[in-house]
């Protein structure tokens, strides 16, 4: 038995633990959300747990996992009217998400910018406002800059493409 379990944590690519896909569910299902493309709920993901959650671990650990589609939808903006668009992910989908999320931020946390606040564990969209309303009593000048604007539209300035995409895509 023991060498079996020795043959098969050789034969994984990734050392996930399981514990953290249980873990990754949890959150998952405190979140709640809606079904994606294949239209399993949270409910009907439950039903059949102790096997979701091996496969999701298995093919994450194995290198093979591989997301499905997204649902597409469209909800209203809340300003200006008009929709926006999103990708809905099943529910599998959101459990290997949340894995690699738990693995990866622990890692990159500590390299961020203390002022940085996009999709930040603690920090929220008002936290960045209320650091901002500081500054502006205690300086007289502020600085806002639009880089996807400067990169699709600029008569200023044309950015090497070529490398960028090199570089970040």
């Amino acid at each position: 038995m023991n060498d079996g379990r020795n043959r098969l944590k050789k034969a994984k690519s990734f050392a996930i633990s399981q514990k953290v896909v249980r873990d990754a569910w949890k959150h998952v299902k405190e979140n709640k959300g809606a079904a994606g493309v294949d239209e399993e709920t949270i409910a009907d993901f439950e039903k059949d747990l102790r096997n979701n959650l091996y496969k999701i671990w298995n093919r994450m650990s194995s290198g093979s996992y591989l997301p499905p589609p997204v649902r597409p939808a469209a909800i209203p903006k809340k300003a200006g009217g008009g929709k926006r668009k999103l990708g809905v992910p099943c529910v599998s989908d959101r459990v290997a998400q949340t894995v690699g999320k738990l693995y990866f931020e622990p890692i990159v946390e500590p390299h961020f910018h203390e002022d940085s606040y996009g999709y930040r564990p603690n920090k929220s969209a008002l936290d960045a406002v209320e650091v901002t309303r500081k500054r502006c009593w205690k300086y007289d000048w502020v600085l806002e800059f639009d880089i996807k604007g400067l990169l699709e539209t600029s008569s200023y300035c044309t950015p090497p493409h070529d490398r960028l995409s090199k570089r970040w895509c």
